[in-house]
């Protein structure tokens, strides 16, 4: 495999349930939404959007000073639309961080910005290519 090449896997377990497996053996369970607690597909891009940007955020921030509380909430609409199909819009990632009084805490703080807005605009592999509208092919190996 090439270094840049990035791959899931996924098996069919119910209809409209699937089990999605990466090249090191972790796995998640993917649905439509039903009453199970799989994720959906929807939930998982929602997933992928925030913790992108949060591994960067992190990686700057706790070079500085441990967080006494990382977390985020990731929210956007479900569009349905007759002309352009279904897609996300409104999309948000808001971060709440805290970190701990005094000086590292204070480094802490004033990283922060900064390394959402990198995240954010260079850094995210993930929200760079939603923003960039990178096309996706598909194709049927019978």
């Amino acid at each position: 495999m090439a270094e840049t090449l990035r791959q899931v896997t996924f098996e069919r377990v119910a209809n409209s349930s699937y089990e999605v497996r990466n090249v090191r053996g972790g796995t998640i369970r993917v649905g439509s939404g039903g009453a199970d607690t799989d994720f959906t597909p929807v939930e998982l891009l929602l997933a992928a959007i925030g913790t992108c940007s949060a591994i960067d955020v992190d990686i700057v921030v706790s070079r500085r000073a441990e967080p006494t509380e990382f977390r985020a909430v990731v929210r956007g609409d479900k569009v349905r639309d007759a002309d352009e199909g279904n897609r996300m819009d409104n999309l948000a990632v808001e971060f709440v961080v805290h970190f701990p009084e005094g000086e590292d805490g204070d480094k802490a703080r004033e990283a922060l910005p900064r390394a959402v807005k990198m995240s954010h605009d260079r850094l995210c592999t993930v929200s760079r290519t939603v923003e960039l509208g990178t096309p996706i092919t598909t194709t049927v190996n019978d």
